[in-house]
Parts: structure tokens; C-alpha cells; sequence
């Protein structure tokens, strides 16, 4: 959380990755996507800033906790600004390769899913997480 005033509130900081990664099967892209019990919803694996974390660094962080991937960063994506409990939030978002780990399912997040980018902007339970699947695929081809 920092102190910036929105409103009379102050706006929380987060950090997340859009998670892909080449089809151990097929070579084909896909896009990983953590379930969260808590909120029965299917997001992209994202966190609040811890105090002084670096965005890029709490992104990569929460991949890691969420997931048990390791993740190579790529270019930043949209940030996304919403209200959480009547208090304004923002994630930063960044493209990010998996390049080793393995899930182990956990209070936090008890399943992920790895599904084709049409499959993951079907799957994902906000409207708003859904852009940034198109984001990332406009980031790959012109990396």
C-alpha cells in the first residue's frame, strides 16, 4: 500500500504477471491462470506490494507463490485500476516466460490452469484481466 490519496482513500499497489509458456505437448502458447477459493474466481497470479518492494519484483514474487514457477520478466503490460472493498487499487502487470517450478496447491490458490490464450480470456471471471491476454500476444509477436 502507499500513500497515494485517491479520493479519501488510499490506493493500493499491486503486481502482477500475465504467466505463459510453450506447450510441453505441442509447442503451442498457453497462458497460465491461478483459482482462488477464497473468491471462487480465476484471475491472473497478482499481490500487494510489500513495504519498498519494487513493482517488477513483487510481480515475480506472487508468480512464484502462486504458481511454484520461476518466471523470466518481459515487457511491462496495461496497468489495471479498479475499486477492492471501496478502496481503489492498481496492478501493474508484465509479460513473464515460466522457465521451471511446479503448482502445489495451497489455501491461497488450490488450482492453475494452463489453457490456450481464447481459452484463458473464456476463463477468466473479470472482464478487465481479459485485455491483457491480447496485450501479451501483440508483446510476443513483436518481441
Amino acid at each position: 500500500m502507499t500513500a497515494t490519496p485517491e479520493g479519501n482513500h488510499t490506493l493500493i499497489q499491486a503486481a502482477g504477471c500475465i504467466l505463459w509458456r510453450r506447450s510441453p505437448v505441442d509447442g503451442e502458447l498457453e497462458v497460465c491462470l491461478v483459482h482462488r477459493p477464497k473468491y471462487d474466481d480465476w484471475s491472473h497470479p497478482k499481490g500487494k506490494l510489500k513495504r519498498a518492494e519494487e513493482p517488477l519484483a513483487a510481480a515475480l514474487r506472487e508468480v512464484a507463490e502462486e504458481t511454484g514457477y520461476t518466471a523470466e520478466p518481459g515487457v511491462e503490460l496495461s496497468s489495471v485500476r479498479y475499486f477492492a472493498n471501496g478502496r481503489p487499487k492498481q496492478v501493474r502487470y508484465w509479460a513473464a516466460e515460466a522457465i521451471s517450478g511446479g503448482f502445489t496447491p495451497s489455501t491461497e490458490v488450490d488450482r492453475i490452469l494452463w489453457l490456450s490464450p481464447a481459452a484463458a480470456r473464456s476463463r477468466l471471471t473479470q472482464h478487465r484481466d481479459r485485455t491483457l491476454v491480447d496485450e501479451l500476444l501483440t508483446a510476443l509477436r513483436h518481441a
